[in-house]
């Protein structure tokens, strides 16, 4: 087996530039991630990392139009884009392994040179707010956005990334200038590239592109309340079929010692067609066709989240199935055969995660932007089978608290907010 490997280095401006060496590989993935996201915005301009994302493709001084940005990449048989999270911004490319020094200069030219014209970000405002609207019209992404809101409040970790029609209708052209001036920082920045490339020859390139981009301190993000909000369950009405839920509780930090056996928790209750919530709410009670649960880990807090589509009459049997099954596993220890199947799930599909040079130069990346450090798969592996029932148990009783449950519906009338919130009130 070849372990996976990696090298750092950090330019005299505060860039952190990391390599991870595929020799086999036909091609390069090269990732610039700035740390910013919608948690770092305020109430009038919340959205504006989103929309800025989709600015620094519409030109720079070199390349002066979006078709010479992606001509450049796809030109050379290459792949681009970018994404916008709660804590941090993406830019990406992938080309074939003897463009690499394209694959960086644009990404360089993107985030140094962008033109940011008026003309261009007015045309591109009907096109985030019709993203927008596109996520609200789909149901099931927007119970998950109202449930961000019933766990976190009114507080920009609960606020949606892309803002809302009348935020993204009122932000400027120097809303934009100013959040690239105190956020698109090198020491807030870090160039990630994995596949068949020299990290010498990465380096010299990124000290080329972006060692001229001046050293400034990013500002701090405010931490989380932890104060839980008042308005716990929201539904929302729709004329569509189907009821969807979320189920959501605030969950652990991204270096919370207890993430493996939250990773393992997860997984018995809701990964896959062997999980307790498949087998339990589908497969046993056919509450639902789709159903199952996720984590997301944030620098100072987190979330547990389930999610499911169910028949309006049975949205209040399929709630408390559900949180039956979270409270048993605050109650009762996972057996041995369940917690190695679920260890071998989570271990099996961590490693296949990772087979793409675009999967590990984001990890490598993310991580080190995130956390300054890159913990070894091996080293992932080995903790994650290290976890016990005791831990999973622990664990569970630590985040699933009655008082500390959330939910969301997006469905036809009926959902009664009152009695969805005496249920989880009654959640043991």
């Amino acid at each position: 087996m070849t372990a996976i490997t990696w090298e750092v280095a950090t330019l005299s401006n505060g860039l952190r530039v990391v390599t991870t060496p595929v020799s086999t590989a036909q091609s390069v993935s090269v990732n610039v991630f700035v740390g910013v996201g919608s948690r770092a915005e305020d109430r009038r301009t919340n959205g504006v990392s989103h929309y800025l994302e989709h600015m620094l493709f519409k030109g720079t001084e070199r390349r002066p139009t979006a078709i010479d940005i992606a001509e450049a990449i796809e030109g050379a048989g290459g792949v681009l884009n970018a994404y916008t999270t709660k804590e941090l911004t993406c830019y990406w490319n992938q080309a074939p392994f003897d463009r690499l020094d394209l694959a960086v200069d644009v990404l360089a030219d993107m985030i140094a040179h962008a033109t940011l014209s008026e003309e261009e970000i007015e045309r591109e405002r009907t096109v985030v707010q019709a993203e927008i609207q596109r996520a609200h019209d789909q149901p099931a992404a927007w119970a998950s956005e109202l449930l961000a809101k019933a766990c976190f409040g009114d507080q920009p970790i609960g606020w949606p990334i892309a803002g809302s029609l009348e935020t993204v209708g009122s932000l400027t052209r120097q809303d934009m200038v100013d959040h690239v001036r105190a956020w698109y920082t090198p020491p807030n920045m870090v160039v990630s590239v994995a596949g068949a490339a020299a990290h010498d020859e990465v380096v010299r390139l990124a000290e080329r592109l972006f060692g001229d981009l001046p050293a400034r301190p990013a500002p701090a993000v405010p931490p989380a309340s932890a104060e839980l909000p008042r308005e716990r369950v929201i539904v929302e009405t729709r004329d569509v079929a189907q009821a969807n839920l979320g189920i959501a509780v605030r969950a652990l930090a991204r270096q919370d010692p207890d993430r493996y056996a939250l990773m393992i928790m997860n997984t018995v209750l809701g990964r896959g067609m062997s999980s307790r919530l498949f087998k339990e709410v589908r497969e046993k009670r056919g509450l639902a066709y789709s159903v199952g649960s996720g984590v997301a880990r944030y620098v100072d807090t987190g979330v547990l989240s389930i999610s499911a589509g169910v028949s309006p009459d049975k949205l209040e049997e399929a709630t408390t199935v559900i949180l039956q099954e979270l409270a048993r596993l605050a109650d009762e220890p996972v057996g041995e055969a369940e917690l190695q199947k679920a260890k071998d799930y989570t271990i099996g599909s961590f490693r296949l995660g990772l087979e793409t040079t675009m999967a590990l130069a984001q990890r490598a990346g993310e991580a080190l932007l995130m956390t300054g450090e890159i913990e070894p798969v091996d080293d992932v592996v080995e903790r994650l089978r290290e976890v016990t029932p005791d831990d999973v148990r622990r664990v569970a009783g630590r985040i699933v608290r009655p008082e500390a449950l959330s939910m969301a519906v997006v469905g036809p009338p009926g959902a009664d907010p009152e009695r969805l919130e005496t249920l989880l009130a009654s959640a043991a």
